[in-house]
């Protein structure tokens, strides 16, 4: 299951045309962005929930965020609160500043969407992602306790599924590096 068929699965879908309305994308260009950044997200994830100090991060996050309010009002996306929330979704995934910016012109190069649209877009569509695993899992409810213990639950095959072919965060924090 990859970002797009998750946001669907959850009632989503609208979410992603809201998501284009409010950055100004068309219905293509918006899949090919959502496209483009899943990989450096999910892996993003996957490398936080690594181990049971991350799970439990991922799991309070979700127990207490409130996200699926993104999904089941997605005319929220336009809100500020939203960006604010999206831009410390993303200070978690990536860590910092930089890295997201990377990812940015990532997926801009990739998909010839210009940098900026996609900045204006990243912090919303993490807070899509969110919104979205959330509902998957009962908010956080679904997952174990620890690793050994329920893991991922259903959001498992969401990070575990990994396309290798795609952009991902090593490749990010590769680039990062050489702006230090």
């Amino acid at each position: 299951m990859d970002l797009m068929d998750l946001l669907k699965a959850t009632g989503g879908g609208d979410s992603v045309g809201q998501l284009a309305k409010t950055v100004g994308l068309g219905s293509s260009d918006t899949t090919k962005l959502v496209s483009a950044l899943t990989p450096a997200l999910m892996r993003g994830m996957q490398k936080n929930t690594g181990d049971d100090s991350g799970l439990g991060s991922l799991r309070r996050a979700l127990e207490t965020g409130g996200h699926d309010r993104y999904i089941d009002n997605p005319e929220l996306l336009a809100a500020d609160e939203t960006r604010v929330d999206g831009n410390n979704i993303l200070g978690h995934i990536f860590g910092s500043k930089d890295v997201s910016r990377n990812v940015a012109a990532a997926a801009a190069k990739d998909t010839g969407i210009s940098a900026s649209l996609i900045k204006k877009a990243l912090p919303l569509l993490a807070s899509l992602a969110m919104g979205a695993m959330s509902k998957k899992s009962s908010a956080g409810r679904d997952l174990g306790s620890s690793l050994d213990k329920g893991g991922l639950g259903p959001l498992g095959d969401l990070f575990g599924s990994g396309d290798d072919s795609g952009f991902g965060l090593d490749d990010v924090l590769g680039l990062a590096k050489k702006f230090f």
